[in-house]
């Protein structure tokens, strides 16, 4: 009979066939449902301008790993597409291609790259990306293209979210603001925007699919929807002639996209569930705040950056208990 009655060895002891890639490629599949729409509402420049993002950030990723950090590339884990696609996502369809490359080179090289890959950056990539687009190039990255379902013959045309901005900044009351689309259009996409801001159903089966397949948990997600709604439904009740119902908080601007898919990156998110809540609030309250009072008309960007600054924070104070401690 062996002496050795009990085998010491580190951790991990649950082995797992999940792997990175497949993990990324299960957020792509998530995301083509609402690709496929936005390629429908606005035409071949959607798929033009995700083909043009992806492929310059799987590039990128590529020369920068090889040619500076001298180190094996990790295109093929599926990361640099998602980034590529979410910042597809996060500009309008008409934006040039030199702009969409120079995206791509501040997603990929200063807010992944710079902090040593995936795994180790404290900013979701395709935020930094369209952060710095939105701060270099203003008047592109608010020039809209016309939804092609929406019926309106121009070539651009505001947001929800800017219309009710420079409405309650002339001092117009909610229900006299034109061009504010119904809730059904809303839902089903018939707005205008990016490419990720005109299906809030797909985004959400795309989240629900996720949760699905255990991608995602739900406090994120969750806690980001319902501080929004709670704060916006408590000052719309207050006075709705200067804040809008919060159904359109929710369905329009890039609050679906941010909660599903960018705020619960694993990387830049906390890792307890009690520290998603609190992460999630905090997305929520800036957003809102953002939205209602600052000078820009979405600020889910904004929020989702800052609080990924607090994260490291969150992930110290906030600990899982150990096991056998008291």
């Amino acid at each position: 009979m062996s002496s050795r009655l009990l085998t010491v060895s580190p951790s991990p002891h649950v082995h797992s066939s999940e792997s990175t890639q497949k993990i990324m490629y299960r957020v792509v599949y998530a995301m083509i449902p609402a690709l496929a729409w936005s390629v429908f509402v606005f035409g071949w420049d959607a798929l033009r301008v995700t083909l043009i993002a992806v492929a310059a950030c799987i590039a990128i990723e590529y020369l920068i790993q090889k040619y500076l950090l001298k180190v094996s590339p990790t295109v093929s884990d599926g990361s640099a597409l998602i980034t590529g696609i979410l910042l597809a996502f996060n500009v309008p369809a008409n934006l040039p291609w030199w702009i969409i490359i120079i995206g791509a080179i501040a997603a990929m090289g200063i807010g992944k790259l710079s902090f040593g890959g995936i795994g180790n950056n404290v900013f979701n990539p395709a935020l930094v990306g369209r952060v710095f687009l939105l701060i270099s190039f203003p008047v592109h990255m608010t020039s809209w293209p016309v939804n092609h379902q929406a019926g309106i013959d121009a070539i651009t045309a505001a947001t929800p979210l800017g219309l009710l901005k420079e409405g309650i900044k002339n001092g117009t009351p909610i229900s006299d603001i034109a061009g504010l689309p119904h809730l059904n259009d809303m839902l089903l996409g018939n707005i205008g925007g990016s490419l990720g801001e005109i299906s809030a159903i797909l985004l959400i089966f795309g989240g629900i699919y996720m949760l699905w397949k255990k991608v995602i948990t739900w406090q994120v997600p969750v806690s980001i929807i319902l501080t929004v709604a709670i704060i916006s439904g408590i000052f719309w009740m207050i006075n709705p002639e200067v804040y809008v119902n919060p159904a359109y908080h929710l369905l329009t601007g890039g609050l679906m996209l941010g909660a599903v898919f960018m705020a619960t990156d694993m990387v830049t998110s906390p890792m307890t569930g009690k520290a998603q809540v609190i992460y999630g609030i905090g997305i929520g309250i800036i957003t809102i705040s953002i939205r209602m009072f600052g000078a820009y008309p979405e600020g889910i960007s904004f929020a989702i950056l800052i609080m990924n600054a607090v994260t490291p924070l969150l992930n110290y104070y906030i600990k899982p208990k150990r096991f056998g401690g008291k």
